[in-house]
């Protein structure tokens, strides 16, 4: 018998279905943020609910609760004053092995209604968690509302539906008849039973917290793990609220809602590593630095882990009819939320001899040039571009831009913007820095934030070759190219092939390069170290569950 909540939402499911095959635009959440939309009065009813979260208890009822934490701050200048319960984790996993058995056992339809039940009722408090992402990673109100809003959402119901297609191609039994000859045929019936792999660890990040910890979370609990889900300090709340909710479809739908539970914690502590070795954590996802990636994976032996990491993201720029719109597009994916995204760009390569372009041939510092004046144009308008950069998350990233100063030649530099609306809010705008080829131990690492080097290469084939070498060494989420040369386009497209690298050409529309499609974009490849998945495919999901078949003789 279906699960009642897998009824109700079983046309999002299979167009989800769909969608994931098709790879065509679909979406299941809006991403406007009209009223009429999500109704008049939910922008004001999202802000007013955020208001009332502030300097508060959250409530979260957990067990094994042994005190309060929190301490985050909103990049927009003023401390949220949130605490959340602070867990004895052996205690809070106990009762998650106990909550764990019954939902283990409910099958896929009842996991997969849970999570299209708990995706909707996160839509319909977008406006809500729209602030309080903003006011945890620096995200300006539209982007957050997006992308940790109906993006986000999109990328949960894209893991659920992955799940789902893979868990249905197993059937529920199967009469097996093998023929003898002259003598009676062997018959057995065969059952096939899914079975989750236990308890799940979701690791969140300070700057996209739903958007990166909805794929994992919904893959886990729509396979029938439990979840344990430990958000970044600095961004607690949003994570909070997902758990909070997700809490309530479960104890609605008759489970015990400690099937998903939140471990919050202070900063600098080493509340990650020890949820991460835990014998009964069989699932781990993570995003995050490379650093701490690399020890997860290293060290977290008995989990299936998937990482999404740190990159070197590259422009090779060979040649353009259209400078100008080259230079624009470049110049929002430079200035998007300060460059705070794992596919921002960061290398631009251009031959030091210039390009040619629709309005003639163009010197390197031409094009470097062109590129910094469309950020100033860009960002021309206070009010504007504070919509567009957002604040910076953490002084890391402030400290980077200071460091990358003094590299090279500053093409452009990283001012300061007051925010009209919140005048602590520290607003950094794109930093351009001139380097060469041979300055490799500056510019092939990750400087996470709104930085961005001109590199003057022998040509477009040193730049490919630097781009190659970069990615397999140093790993990257996305690559560019510019040029309108059909062999040069063919040559980028292997490089991004052997490398293992998502490639965009050619763009110089509304599109940009650090911009993922749910149920069309791959978000990652796993075929380079920036991550060991992707978000999402079949291998992001077919490990969260193994099948164990039971069979007698009819």
């Amino acid at each position: 018998m279906s699960h009642p909540f897998f009824e109700r939402h079983r046309a999002t499911l299979d167009r989800a279905v769909q969608a994931i095959a098709d790879r065509g635009y679909w979406s299941a959440y809006p991403e406007s943020a009209s009223p009429k939309v999500y109704g008049e009065g939910a922008a004001e009813a999202g802000k007013a609910a955020f208001d009332a979260l502030r300097g508060k208890a959250f409530a979260l009822e957990q067990p094994g609760t042994v005190g309060a934490t929190g301490g985050e701050r909103s990049p927009y200048g003023f401390a949220l004053g949130i605490t959340y319960p602070k867990a004895d984790v052996d205690a809070l996993f106990a009762t998650i092995e106990a909550a764990r058995v019954l939902w283990g056992k409910a099958g896929p339809e009842a996991w997969v209604g849970v999570c299209l039940e708990a995706l909707a009722r996160i839509n319909q408090q977008s406006f809500l968690m729209a602030n309080a992402v903003m006011h945890t990673t620096g995200q300006a109100f539209t982007m957050a509302f997006q992308a940790a809003g109906p993006h986000a959402q999109d990328r949960g119901l894209e893991a659920v539906a992955y799940a789902w297609d893979e868990m249905r191609r197993i059937p529920a039994k199967a009469l097996w008849e093998k023929p003898q000859g002259k003598n009676e045929p062997l018959k057995m019936e065969k059952r096939y039973r899914i079975v989750p792999r236990g308890i799940g660890l979701v690791i969140g990040c300070c700057t996209f917290p739903t958007w990166n910890g909805y794929p994992g979370l919904f893959a886990d609990l729509a396979t029938g793990n439990a979840v344990v889900v430990k958000p970044h300090p600095g961004a607690i709340l949003p994570l909070a609220i997902s758990v909070k909710i997700i809490r309530e479809v479960l104890a609605e739908a008759g489970f015990d809602p400690n099937v998903v539970t939140l471990v919050a914690h202070p900063a600098g502590d080493d509340t990650a590593q020890k949820l991460a070795l835990r014998p009964d954590v069989k699932l781990i996802d993570f995003t995050g630095s490379t650093a701490n990636g690399d020890w997860i994976e290293q060290h977290a032996r008995q989990a299936q882990v998937y990482t999404e990491k740190a990159g070197v993201n590259q422009i090779v720029v060979d040649s353009t009819a259209d400078i100008k719109s080259v230079a624009r597009n470049v110049a929002f994916s430079l200035a998007l939320y300060s460059g705070q995204m794992c596919t921002a760009p960061q290398n631009i390569y251009i031959p030091k001899d210039g390009i040619d372009t629709g309005e003639g041939h163009l010197s390197f510092d031409q094009v470097a040039a062109a590129l910094a004046e469309a950020v100033q144009k860009l960002l021309g308008d206070p009010a504007r571009a504070v919509e567009i950069l957002g604040a910076v998350q953490n002084d890391g990233v402030l400290n980077r831009i200071e460091g990358a100063r003094h590299l090279g030649p500053v093409v452009l530099d990283s001012v300061s913007i007051a925010h009209p609306a919140w005048p602590q809010a520290a607003i950094r705008t794109p930093l351009i820095v001139k380097l060469t080829a041979a300055d490799g131990d500056h510019y092939l690492s990750e400087w996470f934030g709104p930085i961005a080097f001109v590199i003057a290469t022998e040509s477009t084939a040193e730049s490919l070759a630097i781009a190659r070498n970069a990615v397999k060494e140093h790993g990257a989420l996305t690559l560019s190219l510019y040029s309108i040369h059909p062999d040069v386009v063919e040559r980028a497209v292997d490089v991004a092939e052997d490398a293992g690298v998502a490639l965009s050409i050619n763009l110089t529309g509304g599109v940009f390069v650090n911009q993922s499609a749910a149920f069309s974009d791959f978000h990652g490849t796993g075929a380079n170290p920036a991550a060991n998945a992707a978000l999402t495919d079949s291998a992001f999901v077919a490990s969260r569950f193994r099948v164990v078949q039971h069979r007698l003789h009819v």
